[in-house]
């Protein structure tokens, strides 16, 4: 459908799982894409498969001048940013009694701070583009506590907050703002050590659409958000969780 025909977009971990997901609608939808990420090999092996249409940048999303290079390197390949997609983040579980203070400062600088960052950095690249669409990846624990993850949750709690105040901030701008909120995908970090097979399938059989998300799934919702279908959408929370967050069934 070529959905985002003529588009250019940073997406950050998008190296592989989820992010990769992304970026691969993204190109073949017609967009020209940055790949940011830390992980140097498997992004420059995505960029290479995808051709012309994709460039990789090492982005360390806690890092402001990597940021800067980033916008930089978009605006010198490509021309423009029409789209942000602040993918990357990090689980560590650990109740608060025995997490670290150190780890659970880790996980706000990846996951809170670096959209922050991205935010900022992205702004005056959209303003000159004459307007844009941000997509800010917090989760389903951004909606409600889970226990064993403070750092976490925090994070994505702070995710959803940013993101209102950035759509109320940038509008006028013609930039729309959004969240999505991804329940159990099946990507690395749902596989974390910290959850058992067990745990997690019994998770996703209780759910009124009882099995794990798909990277490619959350892809689609994160496309409608970055077109122009979406184009009185902003300030708003997109669940995409298998109906996790829709309330208990007792029956």
């Amino acid at each position: 459908m070529n959905r985002l025909e003529g588009k250019v977009a940073l997406i950050t971990g998008g190296a592989r799982g989820q992010g990769a997901a992304e970026v691969r609608l993204f190109v073949a939808e017609g967009a020209r894409v940055v790949i940011a990420d830390i992980l140097d090999e498997q992004g420059r092996q995505l960029a290479e498969e995808l051709g012309e249409a994709a460039l990789y940048h090492h982005l360390d999303v806690t890092s402001p001048d990597d940021w800067a290079a980033a916008v930089a390197a978009t605006l010198e390949c490509f021309g423009k940013l029409d789209v942000l997609v602040n993918n990357a983040g990090v689980l560590i579980c650990g109740t608060i009694e025995d997490l670290p203070l150190e780890t659970y400062r880790q996980v706000i600088e990846i996951n809170q701070v670096g959209c922050w960052l991205g935010m900022k950095a992205v702004l005056a690249a959209m303003k000159d583009a004459g307007g844009g669409s941000i997509i800010n990846l917090s989760s389903a624990a951004g909606m409600e506590g889970v226990a064993g993850n403070s750092a976490y949750c925090a994070s994505k709690f702070a995710v959803r907050g940013m993101t209102k105040v950035a759509a109320l901030e940038f509008g006028r701008f013609n930039i729309r703002v959004n969240s999505v909120h991804p329940g159990g995908i099946d990507t690395d970090m749902v596989k974390n050590p910290a959850f058992s097979e067990e745990e997690a399938a019994a998770t996703y059989k209780g759910l009124p659409i009882s099995r794990v998300g798909q990277p490619q799934e959350v892809a689609e919702l994160v496309l409608f958000l970055a077109s122009n279908q979406s184009s009185y959408s902003t300030g708003s929370e997109f669940v995409i969780d298998g109906g996790l967050l829709a309330g208990k069934d007792y029956s």
